[in-house]
């Protein structure tokens, strides 16, 4: 007993755990957590890492090292007769080694690390953006998975009332109650659904694999998707990722404006050379000797033809196309939001008029249902109520998920 018991509730769990049912929420997070492009945000600071360390390279000594041997066809003599003075040779060789250490460049490096943290922010943020914009796709994806869920349960529904009547109608054959060939009608018919169901199901599979593609998640025939329940604030307050974006752009000119406002400030190096060679410091001493020599060094650009200047003037005129992008990307905006507001508004009419339309449908059903038991109407007339009543029930589902579609890229839209 206890066995059959365990088998029991085995067999009931067995269909549960492989009912798989996910939502738009869920879609949404994966897709910010599985799609390729997302790679990208470790890409990017992984580079940026690379930059910094770059950058902060330029504060430590730089070394060099140079060699040289070389054969001249002259070189310095002391025309004093008698000097004792040994004229150098002609080969002559040297080694040296130096290091050149920066000591002051009006911040400069600072001002460089803090353009790299912009650009980076850009990017990141435009890697957002591409993501955020993939949601209306999911949003289109996901309803017309939903679109033919239902559909394909009202076909069931159909059927079961096709076979419900076959049964009843054969009966009344057989008492001779309804002309013969009756109930072949209405197998035809049933028939008829089999290929609307088959048909929903190849399209509705064929978008799974594409919203499964997109979140990269395995996604079956089986899947349930949940029916969301979508809520919309009418406010006009717009939070795309765009704004944001915009934002950083900005930021990052005002990091470049900085960065040009340090490139003409003066540069301070310390450097020291130390070497050994023939002859070294000392000309008039022709032999092999070590030397050395340190000191500071100071570069400035005093003068660059205004330059900089125009450099940053030219930077501040994409600031203000960047504040021009973002006043016409907000006005597109709050007219698409105006467009879809009255796009949902349209569509919860049809919804009222869709309910009174299948009730008045209801009653001419039954009515026909009752005739044709009845042998007053015949199967062809029944079909075409039925008929009918599908096909208004198969536009308020439709209507159904076109409004949870409008408020959902109502939200995608606004930025919620």
């Amino acid at each position: 007993m206890k066995r059959i018991l365990i088998l029991f509730i085995l067999f009931i769990a067995l269909p549960i755990k492989a009912q798989q049912n996910i939502t738009l929420e869920e879609c949404y997070q994966l897709l910010a957590k599985n799609y390729p492009l997302v790679k990208q945000h470790g890409i990017l600071i992984e580079q940026n890492r690379l930059d910094t360390e770059i950058i902060g390279n330029s504060k430590l000594p730089q070394i060099n090292v140079n060699a040289q041997a070389t054969y001249q066809s002259d070189v310095i003599q002391i025309p004093i007769p008698n000097a004792g003075i040994e004229p150098l040779n002609k080969d002559q060789y040297r080694a040296t080694i130096s290091v050149n250490q920066l000591i002051y460049n009006g911040n400069a490096s600072k001002a460089s690390l803090q353009m790299k943290s912009a650009q980076l922010n850009t990017k990141q943020q435009q890697i957002n953006v591409s993501l955020y914009q993939l949601k209306q796709e999911i949003n289109q994806l996901y309803f017309s998975i939903l679109l033919n869920q239902e559909a394909s349960l009202l076909i069931k529904a159909k059927q079961r009332l096709l076979q419900t009547k076959i049964k009843e109608v054969k009966s009344g054959i057989a008492q001779g109650m309804i002309l013969p060939s009756s109930d072949k009608i209405l197998e035809a018919e049933y028939l008829k659904t089999n290929q609307q169901f088959i048909e929903l199901e190849s399209t509705k599979n064929t978008l799974i694999e594409t919203l499964s593609s997109l979140i990269g998640k395995p996604l079956g025939a089986t899947t349930l998707f949940q029916i969301p329940l979508i809520q919309i604030d009418l406010q006009k307050r717009i939070k795309r990722p765009e704004l944001d974006l915009f934002q950083f752009k900005k930021d990052e000119i005002s990091s470049s404006e900085a960065l040009l406002s340090k490139e003409n400030a003066p540069k301070v190096f310390g450097f020291a050379t130390g070497g050994y060679g023939n002859p070294g410091l000392n000309m008039l001493d022709n032999s092999f000797q070590t030397f050395y020599t340190v000191g500071l060094s100071l570069k400035w650009n005093v003068f660059d033809w205004n330059t900089n200047k125009k450099q940053r003037e030219s930077l501040a005129i994409n600031k203000e196309l960047i504040e021009n992008e973002t006043e016409v990307f907000t006005l597109n905006t709050r007219i698409a939001l105006n467009k879809q507001q009255k796009e949902i508004e349209k569509i919860e009419s049809f919804i009222q008029s869709d309910k009174e339309i299948i009730k008045l449908r209801l009653e001419v059903l039954n009515s026909s249902n009752s005739q044709l038991n009845n042998g007053v109407i015949t199967s062809s007339a029944y079909i075409l109520e039925l008929t009918n009543l599908y096909e208004d029930e198969n536009t308020l589902i439709k209507h159904n998920m076109l409004l949870e579609l409008a408020k959902a890229n109502y939200n995608i839209i606004k930025g919620n």
